[in-house]
C-alpha cells in the first residue's frame, strides 16, 4: 500500500470501479457513473488512472457483447436459412423443422454464443472486484482484454 496516495483518492477509485455495477439498476449507469465520479478528481493521476481504465474497460466489454450478440444472430439466420434451403431441395414445401438432428446446428449455435455471453459477463464482475480491490489498496489496475478509448498516461506509483 503505497502511503502518498490519500484516503480520499483511494475510495474515490474505489468507487469510480464499483459503480459500474449500476448498470443493473440504471441503463447506461456503467458509463455515467464512473464518468461523473471521475470528472470530479481527473487532476488527481490515481484517479484519473483508475477512472480511464474503468470507462475503458466499460466501453470494450459493450463493445464486445454487442459483437458476440450480432455475430450470434449472423449464425442462427446463416443456419436457419441453410436448412430451409435443404429442405427445400428435399422437395418440403414448407418450413418446419420438426427433428432434433435438423435443429442440432441452431441449439449448438445458441448454446456457445449464450456460454461466451456469460463467460463475458463473469470475467467483467470478477475484474471489476479486482479493480476496486488493487484501488482501495492504493495500488494501480490494467483491465484485460480493455481497448484505449481514452488514453491512459503511464503511471508509476512507488
Amino acid at each position: 500500500m503505497n502511503s502518498s496516495i490519500i484516503n480520499r483518492d483511494k475510495n474515490l477509485a474505489t468507487l469510480i470501479h464499483l459503480s459500474t455495477f449500476t448498470k443493473f439498476i440504471f441503463p447506461l449507469g456503467n458509463f455515467l457513473f464512473p464518468l461523473i465520479l471521475w470528472i470530479f478528481r481527473k487532476d488527481d493521476e490515481f484517479v484519473d488512472h483508475h477512472g480511464k481504465n474503468a470507462l475503458n474497460f466499460q466501453i470494450s466489454i459493450f463493445l464486445y457483447s454487442i459483437l458476440l450478440g450480432l455475430l450470434g444472430l449472423a449464425g442462427i439466420v446463416f443456419t436457419i436459412l441453410y436448412l430451409e434451403s435443404y429442405i427445400n431441395i428435399q422437395h418440403f414445401h414448407e418450413f418446419a423443422i420438426s427433428d432434433l438432428q435438423e435443429a442440432i446446428s441452431v441449439i449448438i449455435l445458441l448454446a456457445i454464443f449464450a456460454t461466451l455471453l456469460l463467460a463475458l459477463f463473469i470475467l467483467e464482475i470478477f475484474t471489476v472486484i479486482s479493480a476496486s480491490l488493487k484501488a482501495n489498496q492504493g495500488e494501480l489496475y490494467n483491465y484485460p482484454l480493455c481497448i484505449n478509448f481514452i488514453s491512459i498516461n503511464k503511471l508509476i506509483i512507488n
